[in-house]
């Protein structure tokens, strides 16, 4: 197969600029985005009447007849494999699943197979979106190895381009469950002096922050102010578990969805999660707060305990709104089982 050319015509009153122009006339069905036309325009891939326009800001007139090169979709180096995929929905566009804690969502170089990827490349046996000129699934989004949880993947190119666009307008809903150390208490001074926190209606903890990499620990993020990527967490408490409270069962709402977002914020917050190896902390149950049996399962908890339980978007090709709900696993729900024991 030999690259295709898409010709636009550019209609009346166009954008000044070439980029903006094409993304407003070119059709809907080639599903190309203006980060995806930019992208072409620098690589030498649009041309009119024969001449190269290497630059977006480039200017068009109306009539103007763009032709814009795409290059053949590349088959992706990554191998399909049968594995379990606990499929929530699916139709031409996008499929959603839930992911276990333990799986990765993409091959890395320590992971090479047996990760959420490999699996989708095998479940749709060929229909993938081609974004980026290669063929694979179109994940717009993860959730760490060791959470479980929600993920939509685009099929298709246009389903890939709209969920990424809702995903960088933080308008996709994301609903975490978590179990955390101690008791977020609204009313407590300490979590209320805490930088970063405020207190909204409700008793919905605001955490608000820069994350980057740590200075020093180049695996973890870590908190800062004016200084990285801005992230915003909502947290809310659902339950609390022993006298006086030891664990306390946790809605945490993305606003923003940084790497390690919610594990971060909550120990910033004073609150880590159970069983996380790296942000949790390890804290001890306090000995008469609650039975044995219970303080031993949250000490020998073995992953961090966060779980994706609600995802909610508008479907980038029918506009139509659908969300996702997915009940806790059975280690989180052993354990919660165990607390109120």
């Amino acid at each position: 197969m030999s690259d295709s050319i898409l010709r636009v015509t550019i209609g009346a009153g166009p954008p000044p600029r070439l980029d903006k122009a094409l993304a407003r006339d070119v059709p809907e069905e080639a599903a190309l985005s203006r980060t995806r036309l930019a992208k072409l325009i620098e690589e030498g891939a649009v041309r009119r009447e024969g001449e190269v326009l290497s630059d977006p800001k480039a200017k068009v007139t109306e009539g103007d007849v763009i032709e814009v090169q795409l290059p053949e979709v590349a088959q992706s180096h990554i191998a399909a494999e049968e594995l379990p995929l606990d499929v929530r929905y699916e139709d031409d566009d996008l499929i959603v699943v839930m992911k276990p804690a333990g799986m990765v969502v993409h091959p890395a170089p320590g992971t090479p197979g047996g990760t959420l990827v490999n699996a989708l490349l095998h479940h749709f046996g060929g229909k993938l979106s081609g974004v980026g000129g290669v063929g694979r699934p179109g994940i717009v989004h993860r959730i760490d190895k060791d959470t479980s949880g929600l993920l939509v993947i685009a099929k298709s190119d246009r389903a890939h381009h709209g969920l990424a666009e809702q995903f960088a307008a933080h308008s996709v809903e994301r609903i975490y469950h978590a179990l955390v150390h101690g008791h977020p208490d609204t009313g407590d001074p300490r979590l209320r002096g805490v930088r970063g926190v405020s207190i909204e209606p409700g008793a919905v903890i605001k955490i608000t922050s820069d994350l980057a990499r740590h200075k020093t620990d180049r695996q973890k993020q870590a908190v800062f102010f004016g200084h990285g990527k801005h992230a915003i967490t909502r947290a809310r408490v659902l339950e609390t578990f022993g006298t006086p409270p030891q664990v306390s069962l946790v809605e945490c709402r993305l606003e923003t969805g940084r790497t390690h977002q919610i594990r971060v914020h909550m120990a910033h917050a004073g609150h880590g999660l159970v069983g996380d190896p790296v942000y949790g902390g390890r804290r001890k149950v306090a000995k008469d707060a609650m039975p044995e049996a219970a303080r031993a399962a949250v000490a020998g908890f073995d992953r961090q305990a966060l779980h994706a339980a609600v995802l909610g978007f508008e479907h980038p090709v029918s506009g139509e709104t659908i969300r996702f709900e997915a009940a806790l696993p059975e280690d989180m729900a052993d354990l919660i089982t165990l607390l109120r024991g």
